[in-house]
């Protein structure tokens, strides 16, 4: 189909789910499968955990303990969609969230330093790791496999240096509240109308503007589809989280939205915006879509590398202060263990390309809640941790090999 034709389609009246549902079948026959089996995958895994374990799985409030389980190791995945998308990796990611966070909490706890100054030092410092990182990667053409495991190691050391002879150490009350404490109900139901209405109308308008310059657009009926399924999903999110999901209730009440969903959607929302809507985002696919081509496209390439491990360290930062904040405090072990394993995988399981080029920050959000509720629901289940290990690396080899195939499709019928 030529580009005239498909402009010509986009803003004829006559289009209908018929014709939508077509199209959207030639896409995913074309390659493009998007989060498709991410999604099919949840729904398949929250259906069957529900079947298994009704009376703990459907509550309320293993809803809210899910999220916040989740919620680090969700953010940094969200860091590692950038270098992944250039094709690249951070092996280091899980460490260098428990450095910054331990920077913040040493500060916070032996030096007295004020929580904002502290959390800022802490973000810093992702920043500084993910600039070394970039620089060696991008000036010294040294392999991100070879640099990141070399810092993956010595950031065990570093972590374990902060943190002291006790192996550990208390992160504060406002992080500790950052996720563990709820918002009042009204105000999660104004942050989910506000949501939907901004996506509504920038959308809208964003098509609008499309038209008018003659460019490619979603057809008003698809416009419409995808607001109302946005919305049916966020009104039914804050509507469960609403319930009181105490189970002692007497004793200290428990219902609103989440500070960690907050966090999660707010920081997605403005990495989103920075990938889809600014020209460095687009450098960014340019350069993990064809490196070369960028390069004679005029792109500084090396620009781009960089800026991409900044952003991984500093959002692993920020994941590295949720998980602070669910442990109670760091210890040797905040961004270890199976932290690197689980962001990774959940990018993957999202839809992120390991081969570069292709990916959202949003795949980091519905791969890490596939992550979550496999970890949650087979814990529910009291089954052991080396089956949790086995279907979480099957679902993982599942999805790079969708990856793998759709990128064939893809190439075959001429859309890469």
């Amino acid at each position: 189909m030529s580009v005239a034709t498909e402009e010509i389609h986009d803003v004829r009246p006559d289009d209908n789910v018929g014709t939508l549902w077509k199209d959207y079948l030639a896409k995913i026959r074309g390659g493009d499968v998007g989060s498709l089996p991410a999604i099919l995958g949840l729904l398949v895994l929250v259906v069957a955990f529900s079947i298994l374990r009704p009376e703990t799985f459907t509550k309320a409030f293993n809803f809210g303990n899910l999220i916040q389980q989740s919620a680090g190791v969700t953010i940094v995945a969200m860091g590692l969609v950038f270098v992944l998308l250039l094709g690249e990796i951070d092996l280091a990611a899980g460490y260098t969230a428990g450095v910054a966070a331990a920077v913040t909490s040493v500060l916070l706890t032996n030096h007295g330093w004020q929580t904002a100054l502290a959390i800022l030092a802490g973000l810093l410092t992702g920043t500084a790791i993910g600039a070394f990182h970039g620089l060696i990667v991008s000036r010294l053409g040294i392999p991100s496999f070879v640099v990141t495991l070399s810092t993956f190691l010595a950031f065990q050391g570093v972590l374990l240096t902060l943190i002291g002879e006790k192996g550990s150490i208390n992160s504060g009350d406002f992080i500790a509240k950052l996720n563990s404490d709820t918002l009042p109900v009204w105000l999660g139901w104004v942050i989910g109308v506000a949501l939907v209405a901004a996506y509504a109308v920038v959308t809208f308008v964003n098509n609008r503007r499309r038209r008018a310059k003659g460019l490619t657009s979603e057809p008003n009926l698809l416009w419409a589809l995808k607001t109302g399924g946005l919305a049916v999903v966020i009104f039914l999110v804050v509507f469960y989280l609403s319930i009181e999901r105490s189970p002692n209730a007497h004793i200290k009440s428990i219902k609103g939205v989440p500070i960690s969903l907050v966090i999660i959607i707010g920081l997605a929302l403005v990495l989103s915006v920075l990938l889809s809507r600014t020209r460095w985002g687009s450098h960014v696919y340019a350069v993990g879509g064809n490196m070369e081509a960028a390069r004679r496209a005029g792109i500084n390439v090396k620009a781009v590398q960089l800026s991409c491990f900044l952003m991984c360290s500093t959002v692993a930062a920020v994941g590295g202060l949720m998980l602070a904040s669910y442990s109670g405090g760091v210890n040797n072990v905040t961004g270890g263990n199976q932290t690197l394993l689980y962001a990774v995988g959940a990018a993957v399981i999202g839809g992120t390309s390991l081969f570069g080029g292709k990916g959202r920050v949003v795949d980091a959000l519905i791969g890490g809640t596939v992550v979550a509720v496999i970890q949650n629901g087979m814990g529910l289940m009291n089954q052991p941790d080396s089956r949790k290990y086995i279907v979480t690396g099957l679902v993982l080899l599942v999805a790079a090999s969708v990856d793998a195939i759709s990128r064939r499709r893809a190439t075959a019928s001429g859309r890469a």
